[in-house]
């Protein structure tokens, strides 16, 4: 149910219990964290301090620190382009610090198109707009097969010649011109066609970070599931409403942690719950909050 029909806004109640600020801490840390990604790329055109050279498919930070997209090594292995060794140990330090926090941590916290996919399902919400069509969520396991494929046909880099992201970033950096196109093309995709459509069904950028996030170390876990009041905000802002039931629904044999590869780690579930039912934790720690005392027995008691 969207907005418009429910009247109900999710985190209103969060925001008042704990306030504003804390009912919106890790989507304003996300937004933080993708204006400072893209600060370190830009200082170097814009004001001469080069602090990152390159894009976030590929770059060297303070000349020393090497970083490898490793979906775009893949390619350039499928198009028999042997990477040098630089690019090599850019793709592992990448691949070493989203095992850690969780592949698609990329989507929520460093890509820059994910502002874009948020403003148009904030619109799309508060417009009413119905679901809309949905394609199927392996579709963008399917596209990241294709980009393999077309690399290996054509001998190059396939996906960064039409790739949002770094259509935006360098878009930024040289002018952007009908680069536009592309991100105008994801937010209507996303406002009229399909809701979530581009990150949740189509990016294969998303799809490999999200193999990656299967074994993930960080995680999000409902340690506090015991006090659900079943409000459902955490399932309306997230964007990818599946990976919560599985944790939150469980019993006592279940694990409270989410294990889904599609979870983002955004944080917005932590955000919005009024029960303080979720938090950040190690993949492997099944603990649980005890339940809340209802209000009555406090003061009985």
């Amino acid at each position: 149910m969207s907005v418009a029909a429910t009247g109900r806004v999710p985190g209103r109640v969060a925001a008042v219990r704990r306030g504003w600020l804390a009912a919106h801490r890790f989507l304003l840390l996300r937004r933080l964290a993708q204006l400072v990604f893209l600060a370190v790329f830009l200082t170097g055109p814009w004001f001469g301090l080069w602090i990152a050279k390159g894009t976030l498919a590929t770059s060297l930070t303070f000349d020393v620190l090497p970083l490898t997209d490793p979906l775009v090594l893949l390619q350039s292995l499928a198009a028999r382009h042997w990477p040098s060794a630089t690019a090599l140990i850019g793709a592992a330090i990448v691949l070493a610090a989203y095992l850690l926090v969780g592949g698609r941590a990329y989507c929520a916290w460093v890509c820059p198109i994910n502002p874009v996919t948020d403003l148009a399902y904030w619109l799309r919400t508060r417009l009413g707009l119905a679901k809309g069509w949905q394609p199927s969520r392996a579709t963008r396991f399917w596209l990241l097969g294709a980009v393999l494929v077309v690399s290996a046909v054509a001998g190059r880099i396939a996906w960064e010649a039409v790739n949002p992201i770094t259509i935006l970033q360098r878009g930024l950096l040289f002018g952007i011109g009908l680069g536009w196109i592309a991100v105008v093309a994801v937010f209507l995709f996303d406002l009229l066609v399909a809701r979530h459509g581009w990150c949740g069904h189509l990016c294969p950028v998303g799809a490999f970070y999200g193999l990656l996030g299967k074994a993930a170390v960080l995680r999000v876990s409902a340690a506090g599931r015991a006090r659900c009041d079943d409000c459902m905000d955490c399932y309306a802002v997230c964007p990818e409403p599946h990976v919560i039931s599985p944790a939150l629904r469980g019993t006592a044999a279940t694990s409270p942690v989410i294990l889904s590869g599609d979870c983002s780690n955004c944080g917005r579930c932590a955000d919005v719950c009024p029960e303080d039912v979720f938090r950040f934790a190690l993949r492997g720690d099944r603990r649980e909050h005890a339940p809340a005392v209802p209000a009555d027995v406090r003061k009985v008691a």
